[in-house]
């Protein structure tokens, strides 16, 4: 899909320093075919081998491998169609696919980390946030928490918290894909790129970076890396408004599982 293709090639072209090579499978065999060769042919001239390989995986080998990807897409609803929570939209037909994937994976006794990439957060905000001196801070200072959607929580400072502009600056990013699809498009080229690809190098290189992570019977958004001990999540102290805020997505999020 389009998110899927995207994501592909920035890890093509961003993970050659933690990334030998990756497998793609897709329900079309045209598809994959058209990547693979597509893929290879993007190279540094004279270091072909400097970019990772791309190679078609078969259904029965996807777990054959130290990080699995999943990229859901299907029951986007198309641009015009009115929803507004599209991600909510996705969900009750995305979680049936990954659950089969899932099960696959603990079938095949997969040890290595297995990676959902749904619809991310779009950076779009964090550009409104540039371009308008109130919201400069989050770039330095800004955490993000929770989930995808009407639940997620920006902070514009951990260190000198404003609970009015973190919560506008929320409702710009919640919203934020809403404005490119006004315009007559989907919006997935900065979130595959932005919120898959470069989450994902990070990841896999240890480094800190925004993700989604087991911690009290859900999976919370947080900032985390893995480090040779096991998975690292960031403590701080935080605002007593900003912790409400947390709280409240946690209820909410334990009611929709």
């Amino acid at each position: 899909g389009d998110v899927g293709s995207t994501l592909l090639t920035g890890l093509h072209l961003l993970g050659g320093d933690c990334i030998s090579s990756i497998g793609i499978c897709d329900i079309s065999d045209k598809v994959t075919a058209r990547w693979e060769f597509e893929e290879n042919q993007i190279a540094y001239p004279w270091a072909y081998d400097a970019l990772p390989e791309v190679d078609v995986v078969k259904p029965e080998d996807l777990f054959k491998c130290d990080v699995f990807v999943f990229v859901a897409s299907k029951g986007i609803p198309p641009v015009g169609s009115g929803v507004k929570d599209v991600r909510m939209y996705q969900f009750e037909n995305n979680s049936k696919i990954i659950g089969h994937y899932a099960k696959m994976a603990r079938e095949k006794n997969f040890k290595g980390l297995f990676c959902a990439v749904s619809d991310p957060v779009d950076p779009l905000a964090i550009l409104n946030g540039i371009c308008d001196g109130r919201f400069s801070q989050f770039l330095t200072e800004g955490r993000s928490f929770g989930p995808h959607g009407q639940d997620l929580v920006i902070a514009d400072s951990i260190e000198n918290y404003n609970d009015e502009l973190s919560k506008e600056l929320t409702q710009l990013t919640v919203t934020a894909n809403l404005h490119m699809r006004a315009i007559g498009f989907k919006p997935f080229i900065a979130p595959a790129y932005s919120s898959g690809a470069i989450s994902l190098i990070l990841m896999m290189r240890g480094e800190w970076h925004c993700g989604s992570v087991f911690m009290g019977g859900i999976f919370m958004g947080v900032k985390n890396r893995y480090t040779e001990y096991g998975l690292e999540t960031e403590i701080l102290p935080l605002p007593d408004a900003l912790y409400e805020r947390i709280v409240t997505a946690e209820e909410n999020l334990k009611k929709i599982v």
